[in-house]
């Protein structure tokens, strides 16, 4: 086996030479096989354990053994303990959930601290199996079905091609000491029910099912490469950015010849998963929301728009005073106040008025429907709903701008837009006022 493994890392791992690599290390006899070969064939690796003290004294013997193995190889071994009941009552996680966040937290910060390259874990052939079949059983989508990654960012799996059965007989060929966990004969997680339950009989059916499966799972892989390249191109005939809001035309999402399978794969990392209200959201009126966690999505007229849902707060109702003393405003947004004598700045996020004409205290508001202002360099008035659609606004730049009022509810500033003529400073200014939109240190 250390032969086929060399083999294998000189082909799928070649960036590991001369690489520092952390080794997940359970006890189990995949990780410590892991370590046996990796120690063998000379790489720099160091251990880390974790004691997730779930298994009472169990976990800290396999604490001990981990220490004793690092001692006998004269390599560096890092341990933890977590409190790992407390963590998932907590955070309301499964057991499994909450011990994979812990670890993978910790993994990485002893990546940045002793300056270490790569994670290694020890998924196997089996791992792999076991993974696709859960998947299949809750339904997934293709990139589901093809299982554990050899390679994920900082996380390597260097035995994935390897099947339980060459790892097992390695183990025993070479006298490689391990440590059981009784748990994973226990049947009340479904990955054990699959290990034990569905597996054998599927290898009663296909003896060869571990290959037949590595087969199967390579040619999944490429044919969501083949996905993962048609959308990447199909992104960019679709896609547009405007800040930090992501457009998509509809008009050419509608033209695809699959359009909900495209939706699918282009906001699947967005966390949406109704995939009817996606594919409805390109047919439904203007305005409709959806959202998730992390991103809302909106139709608006010929796009769907994206942005992250924190920059998608309602503040309609949100009313901001600001007295005749007041400097500076921090929130909703930074703006200075400043008497001076003369104009000097002319760009958009600063206006000059005459003060003497403002009516204190002044406001900060959304703006409202039938809302009016004089605009300047315009004659007459006009309202502001349809300067924002002369404008050509999207729904979300309307809800992120801001009006700055009079104590009259008389507009003195559609803030970084357009100024209302009534309260421009003139020959007869006595006091001019210089207002600002500022981004803040």
């Amino acid at each position: 086996m250390v032969n086929k493994f060399k083999q294998h890392l000189t082909s799928s791992f070649p960036f590991l030479e001369g690489k520092k690599i952390l080794i997940a290390i359970s006890g189990g006899v995949d990780s410590v096989v892991l370590t046996h070969l990796l120690y063998k064939l000379n790489y720099n690796i160091t251990l880390a354990h974790c004691n997730f003290q779930l298994r009472e004294n169990e976990s800290d013997l396999d604490e001990q053994f981990i220490i004793k193995l690092g001692d006998k190889f004269n390599i560096d071994t890092f341990t933890i303990k977590f409190s790992t009941r407390e963590y998932q009552n907590k955070n309301k996680l499964s057991t499994q959930l909450a011990a994979r966040e812990l670890r993978y937290n910790w993994f990485f910060k002893l990546l940045e601290e002793q300056k270490i390259d790569y994670v290694a874990t020890a998924h196997h052939s089996n791992d792999n199996l076991e993974t696709f079949l859960i998947n299949l059983t809750r339904g997934t989508g293709l990139e589901g079905l093809t299982g554990i990654p050899p390679i994920n960012g900082k996380i390597i799996r260097p035995l994935l091609k390897f099947s339980r059965e060459e790892i097992l007989n390695y183990a025993t060929l070479n006298n490689i000491e391990w440590r059981e966990d009784i748990s994973n004969t226990e049947t009340k997680y479904i990955r054990n029910k699959i290990r034990h339950n569905v597996i054998p009989v599927l290898k009663e059916i296909n003896p060869n099912l571990i290959n037949s499966f590595n087969n199967t799972s390579t040619f999944l892989q490429e044919g969501q490469q083949i996905i993962d390249d048609t959308i990447k191109q199909k992104s960019l005939e679709i896609i547009s950015y405007d800040g930090e809001i992501i457009k998509f035309n509809i008009k050419k999402i509608k033209e695809f010849t699959n359009p909900k399978a495209y939706l699918y794969h282009l906001f699947k990392k967005y966390g949406f998963t109704e995939w009817n209200d996606v594919f409805n959201l390109i047919y439904t009126q203007t305005g409709k929301v959806l959202t998730t966690k992390s991103h809302t999505l909106l139709k608006d007229r010929d796009f769907l728009l994206l942005l992250p849902s924190d920059k998608f707060i309602n503040t309609e109702n949100q009313l901001v005073t600001i007295n005749s003393n007041d400097s500076k405003v921090s929130y909703p947004i930074n703006l200075l106040f400043k008497n001076v004598q003369k104009t000097t700045s002319l760009d958009k996020n600063t206006i000059y008025v005459d003060k003497n004409s403002l009516n204190y205290p002044l406001t900060l508001r959304k703006w409202n429907d039938g809302d009016f202002f004089y605009p300047k360099g315009m004659l007459g008035k006009k309202k502001v709903s349809k300067y924002f659609k002369d404008e050509k606004l999207s729904l979300i730049e309307k809800q992120n701008i801001w009006i700055l009022c009079s104590d009259k509810n008389e507009i003195i500033w559609i803030l970084g837009k357009r100024q209302d003529r009534r309260f421009l400073p003139s020959d007869k200014t006595i006091n001019m006022l210089q207002i600002s939109i500022y981004k803040p240190l």
